[in-house]
């Protein structure tokens, strides 16, 4: 274990940088060169299910980058409250079969391939600077234009938009979750666009930059950016740039923007995303949220009553209920 905060210090902790006082300004500036409804192709598939309709879902999104989704909803339900779901660093969607279990308690799924990760997500970016290992340092020694989560934000937010069009959709219901990367994902889903009305987010990754580098976390999704400054910049003298172009990505900065209720789950062993990272997001929310503390876990499968809660949490049903 890496963290050195106690947990009573983590409750009051709110991270090493305040955001960018031109933030608001330059993510709404973003936000307007994609306003227009992106062009997306839905491709219905026969997967010889009488219960559900499956679709593959591709746009274009910023650098002519062709993004690409599963989405599931319910067969011959109008007006469907759909899930948005974002999957872990350097992974991809889920197999079909996995999100099911919405489907059948009458929700929609959509899960979105990361761009330039495992799926099948194109990225069309074009970056200065070490790119031989890792995507969160992706165009910060250029400036915050050129960032690679930027375009992996702006992705999102279009992706909703595109979604809450279609008529079968209830707009008014729409929710996000996933963990790591994917729990970052979810959470900066919310604060891109207040059509989410629910979020989960497990662990959440991109955090707090300067405290990862702080605490020595050569963890696997976290080594570029002490790679970075081994081989490129050994004395440190582009730290406070780089930096301050990553804050413009930094899920933290994005939490007072919420404005759904949030649940985060959180273990304390973690050794991936320190969990003091994760505490400056949840102590930035300014909203109805709840936070789940598992003292034993780290950075790994939740599978005891984790996700029945968080099933319950995100349709409305009892399951934990009615078994504590």
């Amino acid at each position: 274990m890496i963290e050195t905060m106690t947990i009573e210090e983590m409750m009051n902790y709110t991270g090493r940088q305040d955001p960018p006082i031109d933030m608001d300004k330059f993510w709404q500036n973003e936000k307007n060169k994609v306003s227009t409804l992106a062009n997306y192709h839905l491709e219905k598939k026969a997967f010889n299910l009488d219960f559900v309709d499956c679709y593959e879902l591709t746009f274009t999104g910023t650098n002519g980058s062709q993004i690409y989704s599963k989405c599931l909803f319910p067969k011959a339900v109008d007006k469907v409250p759909t899930l948005f779901y974002f999957h872990g660093y350097q992974g991809q969607s889920p197999d079909w079969t996995e999100n099911l279990k919405y489907v059948c308690a009458g929700y929609g799924v959509v899960c979105m391939d990361v761009r330039g990760q495992a799926g099948r997500s194109q990225d069309l970016g074009l970056f200065d600077g070490m790119t031989v290992k890792g995507q969160v340092i992706r165009g910060a020694i250029q400036g915050k234009e050129t960032l690679f989560y930027k375009d992996v934000y702006l992705d999102i937010y279009q992706l909703v938009e595109i979604v809450a069009s279609l008529d079968f959709v209830d707009e008014t219901n729409l929710m996000s979750c996933g963990g790591s990367q994917g729990g970052a994902l979810a959470l900066i889903c919310a604060a891109l666009n207040e059509k989410i009305k629910k979020t989960v987010a497990i662990y959440p990754f991109l955090s707090d930059f300067k405290r990862v580098l702080e605490l020595g976390n050569h963890s696997e999704p976290y080594d570029e950016l002490f790679r970075y400054f081994k081989f490129s910049d050994p004395f440190h003298n582009t730290e406070e740039f780089f930096l301050s172009n990553l804050s413009y990505i930094d899920v933290k900065n994005f939490a007072s923007k919420i404005k759904c209720p949030v649940l985060m789950i959180t273990g304390l062993e973690d050794d991936v995303c320190p969990p003091s990272t994760q505490f400056a997001i949840y102590n930035r929310i300014q909203t109805e949220k709840e936070i789940k503390i598992l003292p034993e876990y780290g950075h790994e499968a939740m599978n005891v009553k984790v996700n029945d809660l968080i099933y319950d949490y995100l349709i409305g049903s009892t399951i934990i209920d009615v078994f504590e």
